[in-house]
């Protein structure tokens, strides 16, 4: 033993667990009066909104939640869901966000899978929502959120209604506030992706890494304290990429937008002054496509302060970025997956770009770019050796990440768990090329994942769906690029001899079996190209399909 491992322990007083629920502690302390929350005619303080999440904190203690309990969420963009980022975990339970677009079988899979306590439920969502829990083998406690802003139709299903909920625990939350008492690796979040399985994997976030990676988004884009943030990403994808936790953690605005139009974006940034938000491409493409009229009057108080906006998905074309530039709008470009909190590499302009032609720019602009702050590792490594790819521009190999930006693992899949951490990497399943001066760009996704219009879609659930209906006789589905949604599925079908059937027939096979998103926007019949080993040559059909030329430029 060293001298500096002598009489210097680790005590109360120098050390605590880190957790993002500590931000709203701070904010609700430093600033009680500023404006947390603005959601229609809605409006609350920092102060206000940590009350009400220690009211949610002990209303899910008196209906028996407990540490490690998973309270599954079937939320839009409202109050109530940012309430539950704060809520549920501040009582070391697990906030599982659910796709509100899935359909009620995949939701029945994650219900199980999550051995879901408790279940929110936005009215919009109760009828897919009732249905997936009358299949499944948990039964949850249900609980009903009335959002003022909805005006479709649907029932309430619970056994309780959130605002009564909170109600009777007004006085206790203010006489006993819930301080997060846990280990900072303990659980904080639960999110499904589809990766390249018909099954989901269940990516289990910790507080530790929570909060890290709330801070480096908040490094990354030097967000200022009070921002004024738009909440047009779903808070269900990664947690709204951490920011639910990072604006908290800057005493900001979180400006809730129940369904994102290019009516509601620019009605925001005129009257609420909105500084920041994020999106998939399809939301900034959806914006510059407006109506000048509405662009116009959007933008018409922003008296030369520039908006901000994050990227992810698709690199932003020379088009997009001069379009949204000439909006007042700058876009930042981020690469990552529901396995790293969302974005964990940023493409950071180096100085002399922007006094290049737009269309230069937009090459840099393209990559996806170097680590975060608090992210340790980065690189693009042969997957053979596991060693660095030569920083040519041009030889490819495989994305791969470390650090404090890492999933805890896949929940109750130790097989995949240690598969995608061999060799002590996180394997993205991304091929990429890196850059002398150190920055990432994809290249091809090896993971056969469909993005369209943010949301990951997985090629092989499609594929089992259509191998279902009796007159295929084989199936690929690869991504073609979309002007609206970035990418659609593509299904190409090799028939059995003497068999027939339509598109529509097909189309209509797979719409009793898949939410509407993941149904292809395309089919095509033929022989299928096929190695001398009978494997299917996707690479093929996604020069058909058009889709390399969309990725790889």
């Amino acid at each position: 033993m060293n001298i500096y491992e002598q009489d210097l322990p680790k005590t109360a007083a120098n050390y605590t667990a880190l957790t993002p629920v500590d931000f709203i502690v701070r904010a609700a302390e430093v600033f009680p009066n500023r404006l947390a929350v603005i959601h229609g005619p809605i409006r609350r303080t920092w102060a206000q909104t940590y009350q009400r999440c220690m009211q949610l904190a002990q209303a899910l203690r008196a209906l028996g939640v407990q540490k490690g309990d998973t309270v599954t969420a079937m939320l839009a963009n409202t109050p109530e869901m940012i309430e539950s980022h704060f809520g549920v975990p501040a009582i070391g339970a697990v906030l599982n966000a659910l796709n509100t677009r899935l359909d009620a079988a995949s939701l029945t899979y994650m219900l199980n899978h999550a051995q879901a306590k408790v279940v929110l439920v936005d009215r919009e969502f109760a009828k897919v929502m009732q249905e997936a829990i009358a299949h499944a083998q948990v039964k949850p406690i249900v609980i009903d959120i009335d959002d003022t802003q909805y005006q479709g139709s649907g029932d309430r299903i619970g056994t309780y209604e959130y605002e009564a909920l909170l109600a009777a625990q007004v006085e206790r939350a203010a006489q006993e506030p819930i301080h997060f008492t846990g280990d900072e690796w303990d659980a904080i979040a639960l999110n499904y992706t589809s990766g390249t399985t018909g099954e989901p994997k269940g990516v289990v976030y910790s507080h530790r890494g929570a909060q890290l990676a709330a801070i480096s988004n908040i490094l990354e884009w030097d967000l200022p304290s009070h921002v004024v943030y738009l909440w047009t990403l779903p808070m269900f994808h990664c947690n709204g990429w951490t920011y639910p936790w990072a604006i908290a953690a800057r005493a900001g605005v979180n400006v809730c937008l129940r369904k994102v139009t290019p009516e509601g974006v620019f009605g925001a940034i005129r009257d609420y002054n909105v500084s920041h938000f994020c999106g998939a491409p399809i939301v900034h493409s959806m914006l510059v496509n407006a109506p000048e009229a509405l662009k116009k009057d959007g933008m018409s108080k922003l008296n030369g302060r520039r908006v901000q906006a994050m990227v992810a998905g698709a690199a932003p074309s020379a088009t997009l970025i001069e379009s949204m530039e000439a909006l007042g709008i700058t876009l930042t470009h981020v690469y990552g997956l529901t396995e790293v909190y969302g974005p964990c590499t940023v493409c950071s302009p180096q100085e002399g770009w922007d006094t290049l032609p737009v269309a230069e720019r937009a090459v840099f602009n393209a990559r996806q770019g170097v680590r975060y702050h608090l992210q340790a590792g980065a690189d693009v490594l042969n997957p053979e050796t596991m060693q660095p790819v030569p920083r040519d521009g041009e030889t490819i190999g495989e994305i791969v990440l470390r650090g404090n930006i890492g999933m805890k693992g896949y929940l109750r899949n130790a097989k995949a768990t240690e598969a995608a951490f061999a060799g002590g990497w996180f394997h993205t399943g991304d091929l990429g090329v890196r850059f002398p001066d150190g920055y990432i760009k994809i290249k091809d996704r090896s993971k056969d994942v469909i993005i369209s219009g943010g949301e990951n879609i997985s090629s092989i659930e499609i594929e089992d769906v259509l191998y279902k209906h009796p007159a295929i006789m084989a199936v690929a589905v690869v991504a073609k690029p979309h002007p609206k949604w970035g990418e659609t599925p593509c299904a190409f079908i090799e028939l059995k001899p003497s068999a027939q059937v339509s598109a529509e027939d097909l189309i209509k096979h797979c719409k009793q079996h898949l939410a509407g998103f993941k149904v292809p926007g395309a089919i095509e019949f033929g022989e299928l190209p096929k190695t001398s080993t009978g494997k299917i040559q996707k690479f093929e059909l996604r020069k058909r399909s058009g889709a390399v030329n969309a990725i790889d430029v």
